[in-house]
């Protein structure tokens, strides 16, 4: 409008220049609208399981401006609460496979938008914390998590004894009988039914030896000894030793998944 003369105004009369007012307003709401740079206004979320080898899927959130707006993305892998962020170099799309790296942390999504007036950034709140991924079960052991039975324990999967009782606690001069608790585990530590449990007491002729005992769905088994002559064993003995094993029903206790050790009991002659 600046560029009419006089003249050419008063032609136009009063009607004329405002609607050439008017439309010189339109043109300046449409310039001022198409500088509005990029504002997050809902964050961007993640969804997916957070276990290693599950794939997340991102949202970027919504956002508003106006023009051509450009968005990059990040994964970010956190500490477990939350802190400490750092890039996941490669990680630049909507999904993003969980790896054992991630295993203990969160991940966030960060999203930076960009048009030709500015930009802004969001992120995510973090995941749960990312679980390792479930390891399969040793070569030679049943699937699952729960007790096994001893005859599905094959090498080379093996028995281990993991626990041991006496009662009493202490062996005195005095003490007649023995009650002792033996736990046989496999396969990472899950209780073994059915195994055989044998156990004499080092040297011999201390205790009897009691017939084998077979462990119960908690992996224990229980056998009771009488003392014999021979113990104690020196008029200064100390320690009660006694040698343990467990064996398959089907095995001969020196092969296979057999196993067993030497375990020692505090002894008090005083008593």
């Amino acid at each position: 409008m600046r560029n009419l003369s006089k003249r050419s105004l008063l032609a136009l009369g009063a009607a004329g220049v405002a609607a050439l007012a008017a439309v010189g307003a339109l043109v300046g709401s449409g310039e001022a609208a198409r500088q509005v740079a990029p504002s997050n206004t809902a964050p961007p979320t993640i969804s997916g399981t957070a276990e290693e080898g599950q794939t997340l899927t991102a949202n970027r959130g919504q956002w508003s401006g106006t023009g051509n707006i450009t968005y990059e993305y990040r994964w970010q892998r956190c500490d477990s609460n939350g802190g400490s962020c750092a890039n996941i170099s490669g990680a630049n799309d909507l999904r993003y496979t969980l790896k054992a790296v991630d295993a203990g942390n969160t991940l966030r999504f960060r999203v930076i938008a960009t048009n030709n007036d500015g930009m802004d950034s969001a992120t995510s709140v973090p995941t749960a914390v990312v679980k390792a991924a479930p390891k399969p079960p040793p070569t030679g052991c049943p699937a699952g998590t729960g007790g096994v039975q001893a005859n599905d324990v094959s090498l080379p999967g093996r028995f281990l004894i993991d626990g041991q009782q006496l009662n009493p606690g202490v062996v005195g001069r005095s003490t007649t009988q023995l009650t002792v608790r033996v736990r046989v585990t496999a396969c990472g530590g899950r209780p073994v039914q059915g195994a055989l449990v044998y156990v004499t007491a080092v040297p011999y002729n201390q205790f009897n030896v009691p017939p084998e005992a077979q462990t119960a769905a908690d992996g224990w088994a229980q056998l009771s000894m009488s003392n014999l002559r021979g113990f104690p064993a020196t008029s200064q003995q100390q320690l009660l030793v006694m040698f343990l094993r467990a064996r398959k029903p089907n095995e001969n206790g020196i092969s296979g998944s057999s196993t067993s050790r030497l375990v020692s009991f505090p002894v008090d002659l005083s008593r």
